[in-house]
């Protein structure tokens, strides 16, 4: 497995190892000991899966109290896959960076638990999973506005469907306060 560090604090992107031949391709995509020695130290408990078609944006979503820690890959499709630091201690709080992850590219995204996330889907459809280091607690949910001005995010496109809870979700300062 290949590990980089990304710019923000923890955040790591993983590439797993495949091997491929003719009858099509075998994928570890999930073994506790080897992401534990890549710096993934929190359990993982909880999986998750979401189904999604083109122009679909979900986000920026977060826990506030037990935050999560996620594991993101797609196995169907491919997203531009958005993460924001919102430790207030963090040298980089505030600050985003994407990464278009695919069924094709294989690559996983870590985020430590303090993060925001949201993603938008380019494919006709995406299947995305993520495994989560806490369960989720609907009454710990929030979200902010996923075209904050603040942040200045840069999406490839405008999002087709937005959920309600998005549309209506508060600025980035408003959501932190």
């Amino acid at each position: 497995m290949n590990i980089t560090p990304s710019r923000l604090a923890g955040c790591l992107l993983l590439q797993p190892n495949r091997f491929s031949d003719e009858r099509g391709f075998f994928q570890e995509n999930y073994r506790a000991a080897a992401y534990y020695d890549a710096g993934i130290t929190e359990p993982l408990v909880q999986d998750n899966w979401s189904r999604s078609v083109k122009g679909i944006l979900r986000g920026m979503h977060f826990q506030r109290n037990q935050p999560q820690g996620k594991l993101i890959s797609v196995l169907r499709g491919e997203i531009y896959d958005v993460a924001i630091d919102i430790r207030k201690e963090s040298a980089t709080f505030g600050q985003w960076q994407s990464v278009v992850l695919s069924e094709h590219n294989t690559q996983q995204l870590w985020l430590p638990p303090g993060f925001a996330h949201g993603f938008l889907v380019l494919s006709d459809v995406a299947d995305v999973i993520y495994k989560t280091s806490s369960y989720y607690n609907a009454a710990d949910e929030a979200s902010f506005c996923w075209n904050d001005p603040q942040l200045g995010i840069t999406w490839p496109a405008q999002p087709q469907l937005l959920s309600a809870k998005d549309a209506a979700a508060p600025s980035f300062a408003a959501a932190l306060a």
